[in-house]
This record gives structure tokens, sequence and C-alpha cells, in this order.
């Protein structure tokens, strides 16, 4: 008996893209973790802290795209942005005055 299930092609390239995405950061940062977050009708985010403290992120169309691409790429998912995760991000002089400036009004 075939497969009736049809695999949304789309999704899995854009999957497969976000996970490669993922994995050269991971690359670059001596290693990677991971939490994807639902932003609404926009998607979900995927938040990255490498290993060095570095960090960054990447929207997907949905959060089930987000979540196969983590699992893709291999790194270890966090189901919160949480204290203890969260500690492991260095921030660098352009965010204390991306910030400060917020907090001015600037």
């Amino acid at each position: 008996m075939a497969d009736t299930q049809q695999v949304d092609a789309k999704a899995e390239r854009k999957a497969a893209k976000l996970a490669q995405r993922i994995q050269a950061f991971s690359k670059a940062h001596g290693g990677a973790e991971g939490q994807v977050a639902y932003i609404g009708e926009r998607g979900a985010r995927i938040v990255l802290v490498g290993e060095d403290g570095a960090w960054g992120d990447l929207v997907a169309p949905t959060y089930e795209i987000a979540g196969k691409a983590v699992e893709r790429s291999g790194i270890t998912a966090h189901e919160s942005f949480d204290g203890e995760f969260a500690a492991k991000v260095r921030t660098g002089a352009y965010e204390w005055k991306r910030m400060a400036g917020i907090q001015v009004g600037g």
C-alpha cells in the first residue's frame, strides 16, 4: 500500500535551508543551542546561542518548520529561554549602546 500522506515539498526545502544556516552558525561558534518561539502569524523565531556566547536568530514561516530545522541541525533545543540558557549569551558594546539608547528614547 502506498503512503497517502503528501509531503509539502516547499516546507521541506525551507526546513532544510534553515537547518543548513543553523549548522553554519554552530560551526562558526564552536557549537550552538537554540530555542523556538511562536511569534504569531509571522511564524516562529529560532534563537541561537553559540558556545562562545555569540547569538543570532532566524525566522521560519511556521512553528513546525522551525522545529524540523532545529531537529535536522542536530543542536540542543530548549523549551524556553530561561535564565540558565540566557546566561550563555555574551553581549557586546553595540548591544549595550542600543539598549541604553532605547531607555533614553534613542
